[in-house]
């Protein structure tokens, strides 16, 4: 009877002892929890928990006690905490309970057509007292116009809270109607606080100069941080993270292969130049992240003019345009060192 209530698929071929031996395998004492990313696992559960958007934070807490939210245009770099202060904010509206039946999350990259504006979020605004994301970036425009009439017509019952990096690609009827919040940038001391408190929770080895190294290389954005910090960990299982391991992990080209670089630019010999070029390109370095951290020497670097970095530097846009449309990495990388060769050889 019991096999019958559970389905078919609950009925059993193996033998008698296979079974049991299955059932003791299968019974909770000996099982595992399932492995979440430290990202999601350490997402703030409340408002007071974002780390350094007071203004924001102090805003919300204010609406929520009050009941009055309105439509919400949240902004800035990523990994900020954007979107975890309005999964955060809404948790503490309406529990856990009633979350995932209020609330409705929806990605630009998700779905592209109009068709997602017209079906799901119109009839998701319509039927439930709930609030609705969707993410502005690379939104087309028509699916952003779309949404300005929902937004009026469902104000009884709904609330928005549109996501994105850059407020200039919403269009102005929009965030008319939504209050907006600019999230600034993380400070490296914000972050480094952060990741030593993760650390010690997760039992993790990592020297202060690895910390301060994984928030440089994360750029302010922590939420790359958290998760090159657990990649680090599962690389070295349980020994210290240094400084080297934070390079490999993050994909940064280190730096005495950018010092052979510069050096090979300076010698003024092309036969050397290239085969530099292709030793980097042959070890699987993204020219991309060259053009980053070449653009971080250039600007911070004595032996070039002023005239020279900004001949430089507009080259480095130009690289970094042609390789965004996916033109040969090679090429590329050639070209810019080729003129980083002429300014360097050109006084001597």
């Amino acid at each position: 009877m019991q096999a019958f209530l559970k389905g078919p698929a609950a009925i059993s071929t193996k033998p008698p002892a296979a079974r049991d031996r299955g059932a003791a395998g299968s019974s909770g004492e000996g099982k595992k929890p399932r492995p979440v990313p430290w990202v999601e696992k350490y997402r703030p559960k409340n408002v007071d928990e974002v780390a350094f958007q007071d203004e924001v934070v102090a805003v919300l807490k204010k609406s929520l006690e009050g009941a009055d939210l309105p439509n919400l245009l949240f902004y800035g770099p990523p990994g900020t905490g954007k979107t975890s202060t309005i999964l955060a904010a809404a948790r503490e509206l309406y529990g856990p309970e009633l979350f995932r039946q209020r609330v409705l999350e929806l990605n630009a990259s998700d779905e592209r057509g109009i068709q997602v504006i017209r079906e799901k979020v119109k009839a998701f605004a319509q039927l439930t007292a709930s609030g609705s994301r969707s993410d502005g970036k690379p939104c087309p425009p028509f699916k952003i116009a779309a949404l300005r009439r929902t937004m009026e017509k469902e104000s009884k019952t709904t609330r928005f809270c549109l996501i994105c990096n850059y407020i200039s690609r919403i269009i102005e009827p929009l965030t008319s109607r939504c209050s907006k919040f600019r999230f600034k940038p993380l400070s490296d001391k914000i972050q480094q606080q952060r990741l030593l408190d993760v650390s010690e929770k997760e039992n993790v080895k990592i020297s202060s100069e690895a910390v301060s190294y994984l928030v440089k290389v994360s750029e302010g954005d922590l939420r790359k941080a958290i998760t090159f910090l657990q990649s680090a960990t599962r690389l070295m299982g349980g020994k210290e993270i240094t400084e080297n391991i934070v390079t490999e992990i993050a994909g940064v080209i280190p730096k005495e292969t950018m010092d052979g670089l510069l050096s090979a630019c300076q010698s003024g010999s092309f036969e050397r130049l290239e085969t530099v070029a292709k030793n980097l390109i042959n070890e699987g370095y993204a020219v991309s992240q060259l053009v980053n951290q070449l653009h971080d020497i250039v600007v911070e670097s004595d032996d070039f003019s002023d005239k020279q970095k900004s001949i430089i530097v507009e080259k480095l846009a130009e690289v970094d345009k042609c390789l965004a449309d996916g033109a040969d990495e090679y090429l590329q990388l050639m070209s810019l060192c080729a003129l980083v060769m002429q300014q360097l050889t050109q006084n001597t």
